[in-house]
């Protein structure tokens, strides 16, 4: 089920508005208006919109010229053979509409359909795809109104562009299908009427310029790649604490050491467990000479994540800011160029290596759970660290049902690291005999990210409970650590009780995966 709430809990509005049209989106543009923490709008200089207007002119001429063009005077796809009447031309793109209207699965929840409408306003606000200035302000008033199509999540191959998810954004400007607005689900057509928007008759190219684009996977893409970033900076600070629980040494993240194989985000995640780890009063020799791989290997798991980041960055921002509809009509050459940008190969790929990635460190604090709760492994810490003493100790339990749900959550991250790009199905009477299958990989991302947040969210109780034990125990002095792991461990307190009777803890691990989720940790800049 789509969540309507989401966009309701995000801070309100403090930053400079995001101007489509002016300059190139970033992934953190699409992310803070998808979040409710900028404004969109449309760049309205008069050279802009001349731009816009003159494509969707040439178009006009173009065709009343009787020149022929894909899916305005052919049917679609494979039926590109057949010559539409020029009569019928008009009611065509209504025809697309309504024919993908087939969607199924979870509805998107709000935050991610505004980051398609942000995705697909970009793209043909490149002027490239022939539409009318009307319709990119129709597209704006949809985000700034949060008048937002229900999307299922469903039913695309990511080749011929997200074509039926699409076609639920245009359904929604025509006044046909559902919205979501002011927190429900209701028919398109009464809310355009309370807001005083009247449902647009799609021009000839329209429908197809909507629909057929890679706005969906890009925009999941988006979301996805900066739930990654932070995930990435918190799996380290989690790190850093369990390997204090642990006792192990710093000096497995030593500068000199990192200096040696210098990979980028290799050297950045192990200064950051090193900063952590690094305390201002005495300590006695490590429990081990050489930690465990999950701990003395963090910095070389994490930093592929970090590192793939960078390239995942350049891909999703180039898609976004590209014209990715069929065909192209470029009004300065007075050409309409007919192609493929509407394949979203490079997104998918992006995704399914994002996704591996991120289930990756999902494993490492599955591993590093399982060191800490056991006490064969954790060097005098308790027997799933109970806290519970003498002879209570028999019938606690501690956080041995909690590592079985980390083992759960990580098995399957793990599963769905199968590449859905090796997918490809010939579809379409094999027309779109090779596709991306993007907005899969995309989907797929975001499971694994939900379920490396839940293993975190795990973690953070796990780490606390250690270091209280330790603390307990004569063996830690929290006011000897870094300043700015101190103050992380105090917001872990704030919100986790330490454990010494069995109680229930899936409110606590679902919050805790909420404030992960809504970034409010405060981490490493």
């Amino acid at each position: 089920m789509r969540n309507p709430d989401v966009l309701e809990r995000i801070p309100t509005v403090t930053l400079t508005p995001v101007v489509i049209g002016q300059a190139e989106l970033r992934i953190e543009d699409v992310v803070q208006v998808a979040r409710g923490q900028r404004e969109a709008l449309l760049y309205r200089d008069p050279a802009f919109v001349a731009h816009i207007e003159r494509g969707a002119a040439f178009l006009d001429e173009f065709l009343d010229s009787g020149g022929t063009v894909y899916g305005v005077t052919t049917g679609y796809g494979d039926s590109c053979s057949v010559q539409v009447p020029r009569h019928l031309v008009p009611e065509l793109p209504h025809h697309l509409v309504r024919y993908h209207g087939c969607g199924t699965g979870a509805l998107l929840d709000d935050a991610a359909v505004v980051a398609v409408l942000m995705a697909r306003l970009n793209s043909l606000a490149r002027g490239y795809s022939g539409v009318r200035w009307i319709l990119l302000k129709r597209l704006e008033q949809l985000i700034v109104q949060r008048i937002l199509p229900c999307i299922p999540s469903e039913g695309s191959v990511g080749a011929s562009g997200d074509l039926t998810p699409l076609s639920y954004v245009a359904a929604v400007l025509i006044g046909e299908r559902e919205v979501s607005h002011a927190g429900r689900l209701r028919p398109s057509a009464e809310v355009l009427r309370e807001r005083g928007v009247a449902p647009l008759t799609l021009a000839r190219k329209e429908g197809l310029a909507i629909m057929n684009g890679t706005a969906v996977m890009t925009a999941l893409a988006c979301l996805a790649w900066d739930r990654a970033e932070y995930l990435s900076r918190l799996a380290t600070r989690v790190t850093a604490l369990g390997a204090i629980a642990l006792q192990s040494s710093e000096g497995h993240f030593h500068p000199r050491l990192f200096a040696v194989k210098p990979h980028a985000g290799q050297i950045e995640v192990a200064d950051w467990l090193y900063q952590d780890m690094v305390r201002t009063g005495t300590r006695g020799e490590a429990a081990r000479l050489q930690e465990r791989y999950s701990i003395r290997c963090a910095p070389h798991v994490i930093s592929v994540l970090r590192d793939a980041l960078t390239w995942m960055r350049r891909d999703i921002e180039n898609e976004l800011n590209s014209a990715n509809d069929n065909p192209i009509v470029d009004a300065e050459a007075r050409l309409v160029l007919h192609g493929g940008h509407f394949y979203g190969g490079h997104i998918a790929f992006a995704m399914d290596a994002l996704k591996t990635a991120c289930a990756s460190v999902a494993d490492l604090l599955d591993r590093q759970m399982a060191l800490l709760v056991d006490s064969k492994f954790n060097h005098g810490l308790p027997q799933n660290l109970s806290g519970a003493r003498g002879e209570r100790a028999a019938i606690n339990h501690g956080l041995k049902g909690v590592q079985i749900s980390v083992s759960a959550w990580t098995a399957e991250a793990l599963k769905l690291t199968m590449p859905a790009t090796a997918f490809s199905r010939s579809t379409e009477s094999h027309n779109q005999d090779k596709v991306s299958m993007g907005a899969i990989a995309a989907r797929d991302c975001l499971r694994v990210l939900e379920l490396t947040e839940q293993v975190v969210a795990a973690m953070l109780m796990t780490v606390y409970q250690g270091l209280a034990l330790r603390q307990r125990q004569g063996e830690l002095a929290i006011d000897e650590l870094a300043p700015q792991t101190r103050t992380f461990v105090g917001a872990i307190a704030a919100r986790f009780e330490f454990l010494d009777e069995d109680r229930r803890l899936d409110g606590t691990l679902a919050q805790f995966a909420t404030d992960v989720r809504a970034q409010t940790w405060q981490l490493y800049e």
